[in-house]
């Protein structure tokens, strides 16, 4: 589809430098993520595991407690499942709850809980109805409260952080019709003029945008002689004359949530609402992505736990040939993989956000490991369990309880947990915004030496600046801690499975990831970049790694602290076979696979060279465009806009 006349028409070498601009180009702290990629096991890094200080675990488990009464006596998850919508008697005594500032410091009416308990909460909320997570964390870690905690100023804290604590709903807005993860091609515009910005533009899958009452905007500012213009953040009054939502959308799961189509059109927005410098916004759209993309594990542990819950329960009533079916091979190694697998999702998840907490380190590669991992695994086990109902997998709730049986909405956490792959990067993009970091240290020695438009005298300096980085990193791959058959005793206490073992296959795979990674730069320099599926399976491998190396410190942690610490050993050892064998396939996939082919078809499906493979159905499709016209212009429909008061 050709660009609309308003829309930016950019190359792929432009689209890439917007999207490099937008990095955040320093490492000022550690990264155990980085680290692993790199080929540097660094256990010292999140071992032992960081614990959050008494006064903020006791200020969280008093808010869980509240929050799971109120979710326990006030929430109907299938009410809300069944009508698409969270009544507003809910939302509001969420409000009154202080839900709205889990996040937000105290100072400011919030309630001010750390990164863990703020997971831990959405995870209970989203148990009793995923649309309610979706609402209160599309609220807390995209929207305003959290750009405005790292990027605003006093003044503009000191404005909204009250209203989002308890009053005031946010969302935030990027997406446009034609413009997902491209952002070089935001065609919504602010104009500046005088003491005000002037906003016009369609913005598309607007969480929380049906009811907010505050939006976080991306828009374009033209490059002027006083304005340096770029893509820039601003606060957005939801009631403000101009802003219309069109459209309320409706999705395959998540009926709950209040997902919308918002147009701007001659919308002022004053100067003193903009957040950050001109030309920031995807910068701080990224940055505060790298913390608020943990609230999806979060709903991700959820449905792990529930998954697990509801395969024991219904595997020890149902019975086939004599036996529960829980005892039968091949359903007990699918519950063996949920429970060991939510164990896995619970101890990345923890331990990201506890270093989140303590900022010591930098989470940037954890926190999208977290998310893609999380969302990826959540699938497969939603999957499995639909599989161990059987039919009653597929069946809806409703349908279950109206013939005299237990409403399980199996269907709809599988449902609920797909969009999960695609929210806030999808897997596709998130492969290649970690493949991204985790190369950046072979890109700031050798990037200028397989870069095309680099003169060469640029080449040739690049050139000896890899020499001596290479030289000193190279060696060091060769041998490890992970051949030494002692090394990390500590994870092999008495009377507890071996774990020692999975954390030296941990830091040899680290090193031999680091290395196959060197040879594919080496291999295929410049056109690296285009090696989508090379570079999907080096992020994936290290996400395994990464979670096996958490869930053996959450297992040592549970040993030295709480009861279930043989357990815990247990679900970490199976954990680490069971991660083990993806590693070694996906291994084996790095240079035996069918990319270069896939490449040969995928020209001759879109030259219509497979056409005919396609006769013999019916197309039960819509007219329509593929693609909504989003040309800016006054609104030709409805205000669909419903704050909750």
């Amino acid at each position: 589809m050709s660009a609309t006349p308003h829309q930016p028409t950019v190359t792929e070498r432009e689209a890439r430098q917007v999207a490099e601009a937008a990095r955040e180009q320093d490492w000022r702290k550690p990264s155990f993520a980085k680290e692993l990629f790199l080929g540097r096991f660094r256990l010292d890094l999140i071992h032992p595991h960081p614990m959050p200080p008494d006064e903020d675990a006791q200020r969280g488990e008093e808010f869980l407690a509240k929050l799971r009464d109120f979710c326990e006596t006030k929430v109907d998850g299938a009410l809300i499942e069944r009508e698409a919508q969270i009544p507003d008697e809910v939302i509001n005594g969420l409000k009154e709850l202080g839900a709205l500032g889990m996040k937000i410091d105290t100072k400011y009416g919030g309630l001010g809980l750390t990164q863990v308990y703020y997971n831990k909460a959405l995870a209970l909320a989203g148990s009793a109805s995923p649309a309610i997570g979706v609402l209160l964390s599309a609220h807390q870690s995209i929207g305003v409260p959290q750009p405005l905690k790292l990027f605003g100023t006093q003044e503009q804290r000191d404005q909204f952080l009250p209203r989002c604590a308890r009053t005031d709903i946010s969302a935030f807005l990027l997406t446009e019709p034609d413009v997902g993860s491209d952002p070089a091609r935001l065609a919504t515009t602010a104009i500046p003029d005088g003491e005000d910005y002037v906003l016009d533009g369609v913005k598309l899958w607007t969480t929380n945008g049906v009811v907010a009452d505050l939006l976080v905007v991306m828009a374009r500012v033209p490059k002027s002689e006083d304005h340096k213009g770029g893509i820039t953040a601003f606060v957005v009054e939801t009631n403000s004359p101009g802003i219309t939502v069109e459209n309320r959308n409706s999705f395959m799961g998540l009926r709950g949530i209040e997902n919308g189509v918002t147009r701007f059109h001659q919308v002022r927005v004053p100067a003193a609402n903009r957040i950050g410098p001109e030309g920031a916004g995807l910068k701080i759209a990224l940055t505060t992505l790298n913390t608020g993309r943990l609230s999806l594990p979060a709903s991700c542990v959820a449905a792990g736990k529930w998954c697990l819950k509801i395969a024991r329960e219904w595997s020890a009533a149902r019975e086939q040939w004599g036996k529960p079916v829980a005892y039968h091979e091949a359903v007990g190694s699918k519950i063996s993989f949920i429970a060991a697998t939510t164990f896995a999702l619970e101890a990345v998840l923890d331990l990201s956000s506890q270093m989140a907490d303590e900022d010591r380190n930098d989470i940037r590669i954890e926190g999208a490991l977290a998310k893609l991992y999380a969302s990826e695994m959540a699938w497969l086990m939603a999957d499995e369990l639909v599989q161990i109902r059987g039919g009653r997998g597929f069946e809806t709730a409703e349908s279950l309880a109206a013939r005299g049986e237990r409403a399980i909405p199996a269907e709809q956490i599988l449902r609920d947990l797909r969009i999960n792959r695609i929210f806030e990067g999808s897997t596709e993009i998130m492969h290649l915004l970690i493949a991204r970091e985790a190369v950046d240290a072979h890109l700031s020695v050798a990037g200028d030496l397989i870069d095309p438009e680099k003169s060469l005298s640029d080449k040739a300096k690049a050139g000896a600046n890899a020499g001596v980085f290479y030289a000193k990193w190279l060696p060091k791959l060769v041998a490890g801690a992970g051949q030494l058959p002692g090394a990390y005793g500590d994870f092999h206490p008495d009377g507890h499975v071996d774990l020692s073992g999975h954390l030296r296959f941990v830091e040899r795979t680290a090193r031999k990831l680091a290395r196959s990674t060197f040879y594919a730069m080496s291999r295929w320099q410049g056109r690296m970049e285009t090696k989508q599926g090379f570079l999907g399976r080096i992020v994936d491998i290290g996400a395994e790694l990464f979670a096996m190396s958490a869930v053996c410190v959450r297992a040592e942690l549970l040993r030295t602290t709480e009861d279930h610490g043989r357990e815990a050993y247990q679900l970490a050892d199976v954990f680490c076979r069971q991660a083990r064998i993806r590693v070694d396939e996906l291994f084996g996939r790095l240079w035996t696979n069918t990319d270069d082919l896939d490449g040969k078809v995928v020209k001759g499906v879109m030259s219509g060279t497979y056409e005919w493979l396609e006769h013999g159905i019916v197309d039960p499709s819509g007219e329509g465009p593929w693609i909504a016209d989003a040309t800016p212009g006054p609104s030709k429909r409805d205000n669909l806009h419903r704050p909750i008061r």
